[in-house]
């Protein structure tokens, strides 16, 4: 190792670690190796061979390259959308890089993802993420995942200085150091969150002491020094092997690009950009080795024309990879349930008298028991019990590493658990109401159900997230919503809605079986509800809706709480000759329209019948469906019962009012008998 001093204010190896000239030719190398990749991108951008957005790392691959050097290949990196560099490093081939860029089939994450979502599974690179802060939560989740697994592994998870305004940033670090999870923070503090200034957009600029606020070791270095960024992430990952819990690093570099090719960076000063390209981690690096002779005349040379060789064959192969087919289109938004699914353990095989609660909470207690990888994660769900009492006595059962209790921090725990399902375990998170859940939306809609899309197939998210729902308790309207029709919307997802005791017993042992994310609504005003619970040895089938009264009339299309009352208006329509069939979704997405359209050719008239608003409501895409399906079997508008357009009131009288009922439920079915024009 060279003994030479550094000159002022340049690298000073010999402090920080036992480099030999080779060691820091590959530095070197793998900082120019990204540089010019990111050179030939913006070429590319202009020229329209890439598009969207296109986020440049120039001027901060020390960070990355610094840090590669300190993990093993079985560690995992989640990045950001600025996260080309990270891909290159942690060993994601440049040609599949590149053609992802373009957009071809054969990217790595096979032109699904694009620029901000590279993905490569075999190297675990989990990622970029085009929301701020959007990976911190990942991140968490799959450190957990190994920490409870006992694998010793370590999550690095890479984020700019913006992230730490955001919620997921304190969640995240709180939950990290809460379980002290074997997680590296990284943040790559470029002084720029988009255009803003970081002086303009936090009152502490020094975010390494926001970590230190959660008891979290933490440590700003010098991001354009690629020694000292190695040095400090060396020793933040063996402490983090060693049991020490989650680390954090403040790298302090600069992005000399704008913040993408959409940005005329009008917010900084050209004068500012040319000081930090005069530091910048490539000139300083060359210049501390050339001042210590340890830059042979040709070393620049030999490193140019390899990465130009290899840029030259990453183009060569995007251009000349094929697109992907219009006919795949509809791949990698679910992958196909077991089939035929595993049958519950401890089915009853005799009719039991149980409340609904008490069904909920048979099915986590056997999914705990006969599910290793399964865990139960939320708010108040192991020494409170669960706020509606549903998981009682779990902790003492099955223990604080299985039953955990979190902050209040729904996206911050949904984003956990989701980082859990990607790291091998079964998680169940509870939201306790589904008004929450507008917390944990981003994690929910953005990265749970796009994940498997995004990666072209490669990861997947085996997530259960039971809440409660629904309105008619008197709780105002911050706590009486009907919002599951919202995730109906979205592809990827599967949406529950239990409504009887054998759906609320089983459908948990079913969605856990089902690879992809599954949301399970939970009616709050159901779960004192007694009955009988039927004998199901085969479990529930959550692909189908259920008819729940036969009958050749009317269909009556309802699901969740509006089940009882529309089994009750079938009553009383009986009363009056009037034979109803009741059907019961179930199976919100994906919606089961064979059932349907067997009924309504049968009964030729149907209202549909939800708690949630009418506008934009379940009913409505139930309506647009029949319409589509079996319009000339209809001989009459299809007719709705939903709450009144207004937040649910807290007055009993005024709540009975907003909701559907009984009665109205008759009167719509009566008016589509005689034509539905009342």
């Amino acid at each position: 190792m060279s003994t030479a001093k550094p000159l002022p204010g340049q690298l000073d190896p010999s402090r920080k670690l036992r480099l030999s000239r080779d060691h820091l030719l590959d530095l070197l190398f793998q900082m120019i190796r990204v540089r010019r990749f990111e050179e030939k991108c913006a070429e590319l951008y202009t020229r329209e061979k890439i598009r969207g957005f296109l986020h440049l790392y120039i001027g901060e691959e020390a960070v990355a390259v610094g840090v590669a050097r300190a993990l093993n290949d079985d560690d995992a990196v989640v990045a950001t959308y600025r996260e080309h560099g990270h891909a290159l490093l942690r060993g994601v081939p440049m040609d599949k890089v590149m053609a992802e860029m373009y957009g071809k089939e054969t990217g790595c994450s096979k032109g699904r993802g694009g620029s901000m979502h590279l993905f490569d599974a075999q190297q675990r690179f989990f990622g970029g993420n085009a929301i701020v802060g959007g990976g911190l939560p990942l991140a968490v989740g799959l450190a957990l995942a190994d920490k409870m697994a006992g694998r010793n592994r370590v999550t690095v998870c890479f984020f700019g200085e913006g992230a730490a305004a955001e919620g997921a940033f304190h969640e995240s670090l709180n939950l990290a150091a809460l379980w002290q999870l074997p997680v590296l923070f990284v943040c790559e503090n470029n002084n720029y969150a988009m255009g803003t200034a970081l002086s303009l957009s936090q009152s502490q600029r020094d975010v390494y002491v926001k970590a230190e606020a959660y008891q979290i070791k933490a440590e700003r270095v010098d991001g354009m020094n690629v020694v000292d960024v190695e040095a400090a992430s060396r020793r933040a990952v063996e402490a983090i092997r060693q049991g020490t819990g989650p680390h954090f690093l403040e790298c302090h570099t600069y992005r000399f690009r704008a913040h993408s090719m959409f940005d005329p960076q009008l917010y900084r000063d050209k004068a500012e950009v040319e000081t930090w390209k005069d530091k910048g981690p490539i000139v300083l690096l060359t210049r501390w080795m050339d001042n210590n002779e340890l830059l042979h005349p040709d070393d620049l040379q030999r490193m140019e024309e390899a990465v130009a060789e290899e840029i030259e064959a990453a183009v060569t192969f995007a251009e000349s990879s094929p697109w992907e087919s219009v006919a795949t289109l509809k791949q990698h938004v679910s992958l196909p349930a077991n089939n035929p699914l595993t049958p519950p353990p401890n089915a009853n095989s005799e009719p039991m008298e149980t409340t609904y609660r008490e069904a909920c909470h048979l099915g986590l207690q056997e999914a705990l028991q006969h599910n290793d990888r399964a865990f139960l994660m939320g708010e108040d769900v192991g020494h409170y019990g669960g706020c509606y009492a549903v998981s009682h006595d779990l902790l003492a059962e099955f223990g604080e590493q299985r039953v955990r209790d979190t902050p209040l921090s729904e996206n911050g725990f949904t984003g956990a658990g989701v980082g859990a399902a990607l790291g091998g375990m079964h998680p169940i998170v509870e939201i306790m109401t589904v008004n929450f859940s507008l917390l944990a939306m981003d994690q929910i809609v953005n990265t749970a159900a796009a994940l498997l899309h995004m990666s072209g197939g490669q990861f997947n998210v085996p997530l259960v997230i039971r809440m409660a729902t629904g309105a008619g308790r008197q709780l105002a309207a911050q706590h009486s919503h009907s919002l599951e029709h919202w995730y109906a919307h979205v592809p990827g997802l599967r949406v529950l809605t239990p409504a009887t005791l054998e759906d609320a017993r089983y459908m948990l042992w079913s969605a856990l079986q089902d690879p992809n994310p599954v949301l399970i609504f939970e009616h709050a005003a159901q779960y004192n509800d007694k009955g009988t619970l039927a004998p199901c040895p085969q479990g529930v089938n959550i692909d189908q809706a259920a008819i729940r009264r036969p009958g050749k009339d009317i269909t009556l299309i309802t699901y969740g709480g509006c089940l009882n009352k529309t089994l009750a208006a079938a009553d009383a329509l009986s009363q009056e000759g009037i034979d109803a069939e009741v059907i019961d979704l179930r199976v919100l997405r994906p919606l089961d329209t064979a059932t349907l359209v067997e009924s309504l050719s049968r009964t030729h008239r149907a209202v549909v019948i939800e708690e949630a608003w009418k506008t934009g409501g379940m009913a409505a895409e139930v309506s647009a469906v029949l319409m589509d399906k079996v319009f000339w079997e209809l001989d009459a508008p299809v007719g709705r019962v939903a709450s009144e357009e207004v937040p649910i009131p807290y007055a009993a009288h005024l709540e009975v009012a907003a909701l559907p009922q009984v009665e109205a439920i008759v009167q719509a079915a009566k008016a589509t008998l005689r034509g539905g024009h009342e």
